[in-house]
């Protein structure tokens, strides 16, 4: 997810990104976070410090959210379960929303 009013392209500032994996969540921990760091580059060398970058590893019913500040990555160790689609909303709504200037 991007902040750049055009999606055909990706364009700086990206702050959230999604790794999906098939079985494990564990697994896509190490590759969500790997994302994270070349989102905070990229963004960076467009210009744009975004003082947070957003992750989340989902197998598509499980998500685990992390959150990358400068080289500090926090992972959230609860899992959010698909039922609850609202409260997976409202994360992903709320690392929007405290990305915008």
């Amino acid at each position: 997810m991007s902040l750049s009013s055009e999606q055909l392209f990706v364009r700086s500032p990206v702050i959230v990104l999604v790794e999906s994996k098939n079985e494990n969540l564990r697994s896509g921990l190490a590759q969500c976070i790997a994302e994270m760091v070349a989102a905070q580059l990229f963004n960076e060398r467009g210009g744009n410090q975004i003082k947070a970058i957003y992750g989340a590893v989902t197998i598509g019913t499980i998500w685990q959210f992390l959150k990358l500040e400068g080289n500090v990555v926090s992972i959230d160790l609860s899992e959010y379960y698909i039922k609850d689609i609202k409260r997976i909303l409202g994360i992903l709504y709320g690392a929007i929303a405290q990305s915008k200037p």
